[in-house]
């Protein structure tokens, strides 16, 4: 193929990667744009969202896309209990300190990573596609799975969007990040708002790892590169702006995508940590937070 087709190829693995990638890190930045929670344990969740769908469409012995479905609805919704009752039973009783937290969080990392280990094992397991459909381009055939997973991605970031921004749960929200106190002096149930946001991450977190199931297979280990590149992203774009994650996550899948198909992934890193590197340099609150006052 000339230059042209192996740089659609590459911009549309960038464009599946950045789909993935922005969900995973818009739940990490909620999380700390709410609650000022660093959550190291927010790759486990991922990973564990990956494994609950396998476990879920594993039950299924019908056409894929039934057990697929299933395991997108309730792999979150699993995800997102765990979560809650987490946030209730340990986030709630640190009062969120944020060193407290951090420290916190590297143990729920553990505990759920050994405990996946000890129920599911070590082996990476496939979860099939819904549906196995190439389209036909002019130089290549493309999968319409991959294209189904950046759409819904699409569809998810402009549902979350539109909660932010349009709805009395976003108000609440946005109150809560803004003024703690202020909020809580007019009567907003903080803690209880908390508990949502936390539980809301992780499934955004479920979510992605269901999405990319069938494409990467479900892991004990799959949470660590996840992780970092979200911290990476949310770093770049600034902790706690969701515009500034979803230009990032775009900024580091594309650019991940086609520096992997004309040089090697190895460089991609380097030049995402590089970046990571200047803006802590530069601008320490990111291209689009708000500096601290």
């Amino acid at each position: 193929m000339a230059f042209g087709p192996f740089l659609l190829l590459a911009t549309l693995e960038g464009l599946l990667q950045a789909a993935v990638l922005t969900l995973t890190a818009l739940g990490l930045s909620l999380v700390f744009g709410v609650m000022r929670v660093v959550n190291v344990a927010h790759g486990e969740f991922y990973m564990l969202g990956a494994v609950v769908a396998w476990w879920v469409a594993s039950m299924f012995s019908l056409h894929p896309a039934v057990g697929f479905f299933a395991a997108l609805v309730i792999s979150p919704l699993i995800v997102g209990a765990i979560a809650f009752a987490s946030e209730r039973l340990i986030l709630k009783r640190l009062n969120y300190d944020p060193v407290s937290t951090i420290v916190a969080t590297i143990g729920m990392l553990y505990i759920i990573q050994q405990t996946v280990l000890l129920t599911y094992g070590p082996d990476a397991r496939p979860v099939s596609a819904p549906f196995y459909y190439r389209i036909q381009l002019p130089w290549f055939g493309y999968s319409g799975y991959n294209l189904f997973v950046i759409s819904a991605a699409i569809v998810l970031l402009l549902a979350v969007w539109f909660v932010l921004s349009r709805t009395r749960l976003g108000l609440i929200m946005r109150a809560t990040q803004f003024d703690r106190e202020m909020a809580q002096a007019f009567g907003i149930p903080i803690e209880r708002v908390y508990a949502f946001v936390f539980a809301a991450g992780a499934m955004l977190a479920a979510v992605a790892a269901v999405l990319i199931v069938p494409i990467r297979q479900a892991h004990y280990l799959m949470g660590l590169d996840p992780l970092l590149l979200s911290f990476i992203v949310v770093i770049l774009g600034g902790l706690g702006s969701l515009r500034g994650t979803v230009i990032a996550a775009l900024l580091i899948g594309l650019s991940d995508g086609i520096i992997s198909m004309f040089f090697s992934p190895t460089l991609a890193k380097i030049i995402s940590t590089l970046l990571v590197a200047l803006v802590l340099v530069f601008k320490p609150e990111g291209l689009f937070g708000a500096k601290a006052r």
